[in-house]
This record gives C-alpha cells, structure tokens and sequence, in this order.
C-alpha cells in the first residue's frame, strides 16, 4: 500500500516549492504529474517555472484529466508529485456545459475522480504527494459556479486529507505538519 502525503496552502504560499523539496528524500526517479492546462500567456510562464525547479531525472507526465490512468503507470518511480488537485478540479469544471443545472454533476465527476486519484495511490507501492490550494480561505465568491468549485474543492481536500498518512499546510513558505 503506498503513502499518500497532502500538501496544501494559499497561492503562492510556497506550497508547491515545499513539495518539491519533500519529494526528493525519495530518490531522483520522481513522476512528476502535471494538471495545467496553458491558456495563455501567464499561464505558459508559470509552467515554465515550475519546470525550471525540476530535476532533470524527474519525467513529467500531463494528465489534465484521467490521472488515475497515469498514476496507475508510475510503478517504475521512486515517487509521485502531483501537482495540483485544484487545478485537477478546475479542469473538470470547465468542461463545457457550464450552466447551473450542470453544477451537480461537475462535482461529483470531480469527487468521483478524486476517489479513483485516492484509489490508484493506495494501489501504487510508492509514495504519492498531492498538491492542491485551500480555495476557501477567501472571500465568498459571487457567482454559483465559483462557489460550487470552492465547496467541491474543500471536499476533495478533505477526502485527500482523511486517507492521507501525512498532510502540511504551507503559509508564506513555512509548512506547518497538520497530520
């Protein structure tokens, strides 16, 4: 059975750095997922600074949707960084139809794959590391697709957070062990 860590935090709260940085007591033969999806030209520019931290021996696998394929493959790593849960989610609400009565089932197609993410690390013999934002920490957004993806979200981390061996919550760089 493998380990299953969660990292979470604020944007740029450090949290990815920190899980980076985690990852490496495993080995130099990481998988790195990754769930971005490049948009534009802000979006390319935070990729390539994530790339730019990575070791050269990690692989980099995109996996936008269906990760739990991905990771299900990672048995020939010493561990898995997957970056990041929020993100995983995003991607899942803006599939089109985005309309109200759609919502629903966009959480659940989101808690759902959540479960098959938390199903396939349990099987992989091999430590995993989930990255994801706490997205509730904010200001209550004023709009029902935003707030159903902020209270999918704090589902999905807390679902992450019950199986997870070890969880840290990183604020301004600092990772404070939650679990």
């Amino acid at each position: 059975m493998g380990k299953i860590i969660l990292v979470t935090g604020g944007t740029r709260s450090g949290k990815s750095t920190f899980a980076e940085e985690y990852v490496k007591q495993y080995g130099a033969n990481i998988a790195y997922i990754a769930t971005a999806n490049i948009f534009d030209g802000e979006m390319k520019d935070r990729i390539a600074q994530h790339k730019a931290r990575r070791l050269p021996s990690w692989t980099t696998l995109e996996a936008p949707f269906d990760a739990e394929r991905v990771l299900k493959n990672c048995d020939k790593y010493q561990a898995v960084l997957f970056d990041c849960i929020s993100l995983y989610i995003s991607n899942i609400f803006c599939l089109p139809p985005n309309n109200n009565h759609s919502l629903t089932l966009k959480a659940e197609q989101a808690l759902t794959s959540i479960q098959l993410l938390l199903d396939a690390a349990k099987e992989l013999a091999k430590p995993v590391i989930f990255v994801t934002n706490e997205v509730g920490d904010g200001i209550i957004p004023d709009n029902a697709l935003a707030r159903c993806y902020r209270d999918t979200a704090g589902l999905c981390n807390q679902k992450i957070a019950k199986l997870a061996d070890e969880a840290y919550f990183v604020v301004a760089g600092l990772p404070m062990r939650l679990k």
